[in-house]
């Protein structure tokens, strides 16, 4: 009876011990690898942009482990549905139904073309659990607070949020580029994240200063149902 309640002590001091140990970054990459080993969820992105550009709507997102993780978003009005499987994606678009993201980054002759640029991003698109897992990677002095855990992005992080990509030369240059990030975990769970970003991009010999705030909400854990239409699976084939 007494080695028992020894070993029980013993035990709960060395918990103890764990959690003290813990950081916050700690709990951030914990809640994003909880998220991750989901077999499903949904999420939204919400975008605040300070210095006008073109009209970015809210993206609606869902995704199954393993399988299909499909984006409903609109840019300028015009609605774009997203199919992405492993590094395959299918994008769709009113004018031009289904295409896979090769057909969709054919250049348009010039201008914006919010169709290639949405293959860009498909391409190198990550989900939640895997951007928060980036993210808590390239912050610095994360800070648990009341308003959840807090901190700076690197200049890389934050030129990569700026860019909407991750790694490639083909991309627009960015230049003062500064970030901040905010996460919340509540028992262990990513419910919401934010980012707030700002730089100069220049792209094609012009300067744009950016200034944006993205906001992801977690929501149906467990619950989601990813549909995939036919024609856009026969666009990652």
């Amino acid at each position: 009876m007494k080695t028992n309640l020894i070993f029980t002590l013993t035990m709960l001091a060395a918990g103890s011990l764990l959690a003290a140990d813990s950081t916050p970054k700690d709990d951030v990459t914990a809640a994003a690898a909880a998220l991750g080993n989901q077999p499903n969820y949904s999420w939204r992105a919400t975008v605040e942009a300070g210095n006008g550009g073109f009209r970015r709507g809210p993206t609606d997102g869902k995704t199954e482990k393993g399988g299909y993780t499909t984006l409903a978003m609109s840019f300028n009005d015009n609605a774009i549905e997203v199919v992405i499987q492993g590094t395959n994606a299918a994008i769709k678009t009113t004018d031009n139904g289904w295409q896979s993201a090769a057909e969709a980054s054919q250049d348009n002759g010039g201008g914006f073309n919010p169709t290639m640029f949405i293959a860009r991003m498909a391409q190198s698109y990550k989900t939640p659990a895997a951007e928060t897992a980036s993210l808590a990677g390239e912050s610095q002095n994360l800070t648990a607070g009341t308003n959840g855990i807090s901190g700076d992005l690197t200049e890389d992080g934050a030129k990569a949020l700026l860019t909407f990509r991750r790694g490639g030369n083909d991309g627009p240059t960015v230049s003062n580029a500064k970030g901040s990030v905010t996460f919340w975990v509540t028992g262990g769970q990513l419910v919401k994240y934010q980012t707030h970003v700002t730089g100069t991009v220049s792209f094609n010999g012009n300067d744009r200063d950016v200034d944006r705030t993205t906001t992801t909400e977690i929501k149906d854990v467990g619950t989601t149902k990813v549909e995939v239409a036919d024609d856009a699976k026969k666009k990652l084939e």
